[in-house]
């Protein structure tokens, strides 16, 4: 790498670190907000040993699309699926994703640009992991977290669920997370 190219890097990473803040809708088992940084580093910890078992998966891969797919909140923040602007949530986190990337060396730009699309269209073996995974750890945190009093428990049931029955490792896996999410709804005796 030229000394240009360092700068720019170091310029990017500094960037990123702002998912560290990104707060996201659910909370961790303290009771605290989850950030954008947590979610990704469980969901790659999922790809990690989940995904390797999983016959014509590229595990790098997977790891990498994992960990750009929500890069884009580093510069416009997380939108939660059940907001009025998530309609346009894909074509806003392009943008955001293409301006954090801009001081990085084109080749690298290009190939987190090429994952994040990848990811998106939800087409190769490891995007449909990826996006299956995303889902699943989102709802993985919900039943985990120490929820605020009212927490819609309900939304988890069909969250992402077109994308975890698309294979099935997620299927089985969401299979039992919604057993734990119907368990959380139901009404605790004081």
């Amino acid at each position: 790498m030229t000394p240009d190219d360092l700068a720019g890097t170091l310029a990017f990473l500094r960037r990123a670190e702002a998912l560290k803040s990104t707060l996201r809708s659910g909370h961790a088992a303290s009771g605290r907000p989850e950030s954008t940084a947590e979610h990704s580093w469980r969901l790659c910890l999922m790809a990690m040993v989940l995904g390797g078992g999983v016959a014509g998966v590229d595990v790098l891969k997977l790891l990498k699309m994992c960990l750009v797919h929500d890069l884009g909140e580093a510069v416009g923040g997380d939108i939660p699926a059940n907001d009025p602007r998530s309609a346009d949530k894909a074509a806003q986190e392009r943008r955001d994703l293409l301006a954090i990337t801009v001081p990085l060396p084109p080749a690298r730009r290009d190939e987190i640009l090429s994952l994040w699309e990848e990811y998106e269209a939800g087409t190769s073996p490891e995007a449909v992991l990826a996006k299956a995974f995303d889902k699943l750890e989102t709802i993985l945190q919900h039943n985990q977290g120490l929820n605020p009093p009212g927490f819609d428990y309900g939304f988890n049931l069909a969250y992402g669920a077109t994308h975890t029955a698309r294979h099935p490792l997620t299927a089985a896996i969401r299979a039992m997370l919604d057993d734990e999410t119907r368990a959380r709804m139901v009404p605790r005796a004081e």
